[in-house]
């Protein structure tokens, strides 16, 4: 990328982290999809910042036929549409060229989701492994502690691995989660989740103790790793193990599977989509609403049951 481009952007990522608090993974992506960008147009001969409409058009075509989804395009798309906004605000065009460009059209796949029975089974499998006494049986604790957390919360996998030690701390139900944006929100936890952190609490602090280096950790789940804490990829990993474990099919199950169980399960008993939306920390309700599929169950369920020309109907069949 030439060192005006590659100044620009670099300027626009400092924007996103400093003013609109954007994650190391999104900061992350922003770059590769714009550098992508930049090689596509400079094989046309056209500067990064002073790219048209058609050119940005013609970038996108070639990602169709090059066979990206319809979802890794509007993953660019937005990529693009937040840079050249930056370029305008900042005076640096006199116009937005992603301003008459249309999203690919995509349809919105129902999300992956375990029932009931398959999360009783998993947190069942942790919990007895939790109970062999045998060499390992902190990491065996952890991940039950992991598992409980992220079923009684519904936290992304990034927040759950990253909470503070100072959760053993807290005192109640609740815990306050920094998410997306370096949002705050409080989310209940579970009498199983809070039993679980009670009995992971004092054998994190014997095992640290008896450690010939002991160090304290500022990480619920400390580990040896870049952050300090229990890498997400590691956690994924030992999660479809224990899955095989537990009789399960792997390639079902992930922290984002149970992410959306939690959703699913809530909203399939009553709760309200407000309410979900809030405690998955969704800035905007449409996010939330790929599980309208579960309210529309239950309503339909609710009209078959309570409804009087419904209830009739039953009898004349």
């Amino acid at each position: 990328m030439r060192d005006l481009s590659r100044a620009h952007v670099e300027a626009f990522l400092e924007m996103m982290s400093a003013e609109r608090g954007a994650a190391a993974n999104t900061l992350s992506s922003y770059e590769h999809d714009l550098d992508d960008l930049h090689s596509f147009l400079n094989a046309r001969s056209v500067r990064l910042t002073e790219a048209a409409s058609a050119d940005l058009s013609a970038y996108l075509a070639s990602l169709a036929a090059q066979g990206f989804k319809p979802s890794s395009q509007a993953r660019r798309l937005a990529a693009m549409r937040q840079f050249y906004k930056f370029l305008y605000a900042e005076g640096l065009r006199t116009d937005d060229p992603t301003g008459i460009l249309d999203a690919p059209k995509k349809g919105r796949p129902l999300p992956k989701t375990m029932g009931v029975d398959e999360v009783g089974r998993l947190l069942e499998q942790a919990e007895q492994e939790a109970q062999d006494p045998t060499p390992g049986q902190l990491q065996r604790l952890r991940m039950f502690v992991l598992l409980e957390l992220l079923y009684a919360t519904g936290m992304r996998v990034s927040e759950l691995v990253s909470l503070p030690a100072r959760v053993l701390d807290q005192e109640g139900r609740f815990l306050i989660i920094r998410g997306k944006g370096n949002k705050e929100r409080l989310v209940p936890l579970s009498q199983s989740a809070i039993a679980a952190l009670k009995l992971y609490g004092p054998m994190l602090a014997k095992e640290r103790a008896a450690s010939d280096h002991p160090q304290e950790s500022p990480w619920l789940f400390p580990a040896a790793s870049k952050d300090g804490y229990l890498a997400r990829q590691v956690f994924a990993r030992d999660l479809k193990n224990l899955a095989i474990r537990a009789g399960l099919t792997p390639s079902m199950i992930s922290p984002h599977v149970m992410r959306h169980a939690f959703a699913s399960h809530l909203l399939a008993n009553g709760a309200d989509l407000r309410v979900v939306q809030e405690l998955l920390g969704h800035s905007d309700i449409s996010t939330t609403q790929i599980y309208t599929h579960v309210l529309e169950e239950r309503l339909q369920q609710l009209v078959q049951t309570h409804h009087p020309l419904a209830k009739q109907a039953k009898k004349q069949d």
